[in-house]
């Protein structure tokens, strides 16, 4: 088939305004993928779901009658990742009906435990 001489600039012109609309939109404009919409969603989900458990570990270090002494031990380790080892260890972090603590927890509950004081 013959496209007409007089059609051709029309064609190119929609050809690059499409792609100049892809690199716009996709750039600027907020669009995105399925697959990066789907992981920013599972990491809204996960950071709602410990930001829900972090009242369960402020509860526990409540109820611990140790939890003036571990407090102060926590103050005194160098590192967040071995503060956060230490809650864990404590069992403040693991959720009923859970046998492990989760870490993430862990993590959040030791950014709300000096508020506790």
């Amino acid at each position: 088939m013959r496209i007409p001489e007089w059609l051709k600039p029309g064609l190119y012109g929609a050809a690059a305004g499409a792609i100049a609309l892809a690199i716009v939109g996709f750039t600027w404009g907020g669009w995105m993928t399925t697959g990066t919409a789907n992981k920013m969603a599972s990491e809204q989900a996960r950071m709602e779901v410990v930001a829900a458990l972090v009242p369960i570990c402020l509860e526990q270090f409540k109820e611990d009658p140790q939890s003036a002494t571990t407090l102060a031990e926590l103050e005194k380790a160098d590192s967040i990742y071995e503060r956060t080892n230490m809650l864990m260890r404590t069992g403040w972090a693991t959720i009923p009906g859970s046998t492990d603590p989760n870490r993430n927890v862990a993590s959040a509950c030791m950014e709300k435990l000096p508020a506790q004081f």
